[in-house]
């Protein structure tokens, strides 16, 4: 059995596997497209212009955000912070909610130890794998 297929099997009988996360199958062609791993952010320079993707592991819209929504993308490295404005996710509605692996391209910040990317764009990754359960505000 290839990794990906041992990959997709694992999901299919458990949701979840003890071997590689799914991005780090496409790790070498995400490179290629200037996407960072999760661990390099902290590393980067606020303000930057950077390219991060992930599964979707959260999706928040608090109440009290005025229409900002919060999303969690973790790939083999650990976890990214997306911030997306309202009307990014007006226009990217489709692909930030139904989307299980995202790439974003944004401003890296880094505030008082908190490292996030600030979205300006949202791409969904087809082909990602298999589709991990995220914790959505829905």
């Amino acid at each position: 059995m290839s990794p990906p297929e041992r990959l997709m099997a694992d999901y299919a009988g458990t949701s979840l596997t003890i071997g590689p996360h799914p991005l780090a199958l496409r790790r070498a062609e995400l490179a290629l497209r200037g996407v960072l791993r999760a661990s390099d952010l902290p590393r980067g320079h606020h303000g930057r212009r950077v390219r991060v993707a992930g599964a979707v592991i959260t999706r928040q819209r608090p109440g009290t955000a005025k229409g900002f929504v919060f999303l969690t993308l973790e790939d083999e490295t650990g976890i990214a912070n997306v911030i997306v404005r309202p009307d990014l996710f007006s226009e990217q509605k489709q692909a930030i909610v139904g989307e299980p692996y995202l790439l974003v391209e944004g401003t890296l910040q880094i505030q008082e130890g908190v490292t996030s990317v600030k979205a300006d764009r949202v791409i969904g990754l087809s082909g990602g794998g298999p589709e991990p359960q995220s914790h959505d505000f829905r």
